[in-house]
């Protein structure tokens, strides 16, 4: 609690200088970190008629939260795994997608006629959530309940129905096809950035979705390293020593 104290009266600009991560939470307060970053937490929290605590739990949160990636997801049942990408990957995307679109409409505004990079970033972003969004429901529908389906099939000794797609490497082909259109769209992002970097005349929005930008194209690194090096390869293994 004392923590928390001390942090009310910290300013919300050095909450997101310190941790760009925590600009997510402001915005979905309807707190303007960018322009008016030098109000204190007490200050917007007292005006907005937000709970002091609630808020810095949340900013908290963000910044406990690991971006370590030491795990041995090999050892991890297939099952498992699906289930994981499900729940953290894809509902990372989920989740990022609309504050992301949110702020580079916001540059386009602002800053699109003195750096029209940003029409096309934001085009080829809204084209990747489009595909992004229809890619995760085909794994969510079809490919996971299948593999989940092979694992329990496996774990008890039983047959499994063939499916539609006649076999397992048909819809993963087309899943990995899907990954490397992403990896083509972001290494354009990453080009038209300057590698994630912000002009001179950035705000403080312009360098905080540069920085969600690169986290969300990390984030998408590990989600199809997970898929195209493990689940993937082992699904396939699966299928064959169940026929």
């Amino acid at each position: 609690m004392e923590t928390l104290h001390k942090d009310s009266q910290k300013h919300i600009g050095q909450f997101v200088a310190e941790d760009f991560r925590t600009a997510a939470v402001f915005s979905s307060y309807g707190i303007d970190f960018c322009c008016k970053g030098e109000r204190s937490i007490e200050e917007v929290c007292t005006k907005n008629n937000i709970e002091i605590d609630e808020l810095l739990g949340k900013l908290h949160q963000v910044q406990s939260s690991s971006t370590e990636q030491s795990i041995d997801y090999r050892s991890w049942p297939l099952d498992l795994l699906a289930e994981y990408i499900e729940k953290k990957h894809h509902r990372y995307v989920e989740e990022k997608t609309p504050v992301l679109r949110q702020f580079l409409d916001k540059l386009c505004k602002v800053h699109g006629q003195r750096h029209p990079e940003l029409l096309e970033i934001t085009t080829l972003f809204i084209g990747c959530a489009k595909d992004m969004a229809a890619h995760m429901k085909k794994e969510e529908l079809i490919l996971f309940p299948f593999i989940k389906r092979m694992v329990k099939a496996k774990m008890e000794g039983t047959s499994i129905a063939s499916p539609q797609f006649a076999t397992v490497e048909n819809p993963i082909a087309l899943m990995k096809h899907d990954h490397e259109a992403e990896g083509d769209r972001f290494r354009k992002i990453v080009e038209l950035t300057d590698n994630y970097t912000p002009p001179a005349d950035a705000c403080n929005t312009y360098r905080v979705t540069f920085a969600m930008l690169e986290e969300f194209e990390k984030d998408l690194h590990l989600h199809i390293h997970l898929e195209n090096n493990i689940l993937f390869p082992e699904a396939i293994k699966l299928e064959k020593t169940l026929h």
